[in-house]
């Protein structure tokens, strides 16, 4: 499916890199189908370095043979690319873009208004190839145009599909998640220092523990709620636990968080829409 295919990557920061690892680690393509562009040439030079792939300067002519582009670089700049892309883009060309806020149609209708466009929300977990990642189709994208994002996303992590409309809450949940996980662990710390333990193990049996109950809800399926159900024995320390939780409110914290960070993403869409003039 991807083999043969010359892939683009428009923008080569974190995410980007993280991609492009992916595919190369799952031996889904070779270093020469790929090039990579940035604005900083030091950072190509260890891009060269560390994957053996081509890099450029310019994205047209990183973009011009390409038969996947994939638009990595920041929200903000997305006008300036996009018009340096519209006079040598074909309609072929397959467009993805992990660019937060900015929709299909917006992209389609800014290079030849009937490129397959699909939109991806990866996290920042991609960096070790455990990403959630959200994906949705633009109007011209065919299955094909879905199985080949879902192979590229699936190589540095799980991939949903969903309707554009609720790539926000995306953003929302799996998106700005890894914040609110982060915070877990350390206040699990924090209580591991509170009552004795060292620092470096109270992180080390924090993070093990989120990863591990993680790993449980996917393998077995079984509902959060049953499996908490499992560890929790009368009268024991789990439940007196969970009281305490229930009584702080992490439940409604947590659900609230979600739908602020929604609302956010919402608003911030705008922002970026009005800023580059894509309205």
């Amino acid at each position: 499916m991807l083999f043969n295919k010359k892939i683009a990557f428009i923008g080569a920061g974190n995410m980007g890199e993280a991609l492009l690892g992916g595919l190369l680690t799952a031996k889904l393509t070779d270093p020469a189908n790929i090039i990579a562009t940035d604005i900083r040439p030091e950072r190509l030079q260890d891009l060269q370095n560390k994957w053996k792939i081509r890099t450029s300067l310019d994205n047209r002519q990183a973009a011009q043979d390409a038969d996947v582009i994939l638009l990595c670089v920041k929200p903000q700049t997305i006008s300036e690319v996009l018009a340096q892309l519209k006079g040598i883009i074909r309609g072929e060309q397959l467009v993805i873009s992990i660019l937060a806020g900015i929709t299909t149609d917006t992209i389609t209708y800014a290079l030849t208004g009937k490129n397959p466009v699909v939109r991806a929300m990866p996290n920042i977990p991609a960096v070790v190839q455990t990403a959630a990642t959200a994906i949705c189709m633009g109007k011209f994208a065919q299955e094909e145009h879905r199985l080949i994002a879902t192979r590229i996303f699936q190589s540095i992590g799980q991939v949903e599909v969903v309707a554009e409309t609720q790539m926000d809450v995306v953003t929302g949940l799996s998106g700005s998640g890894p914040s609110y996980i982060y915070m877990i662990i350390e206040a699990l710390s924090d209580g591991g220092v509170l009552m004795g333990l060292p620092r470096d193990v109270a992180t080390r049996l924090a993070s093990q523990t989120v990863l591990g109950s993680a790993r449980l809800v996917q393998e077995t399926r079984i509902h959060p709620a049953v499996l908490r159900d499992q560890v929790t024995t009368p009268g024991g320390t789990a439940i007196a636990a969970i009281k305490e939780l229930e009584a702080s409110g992490l439940r409604p914290m947590l659900i609230r968080a979600v739908e602020t960070a929604t609302r956010r993403s919402k608003e911030l869409s705008e922002l970026l829409k009005q800023e580059n003039g894509l309205e």
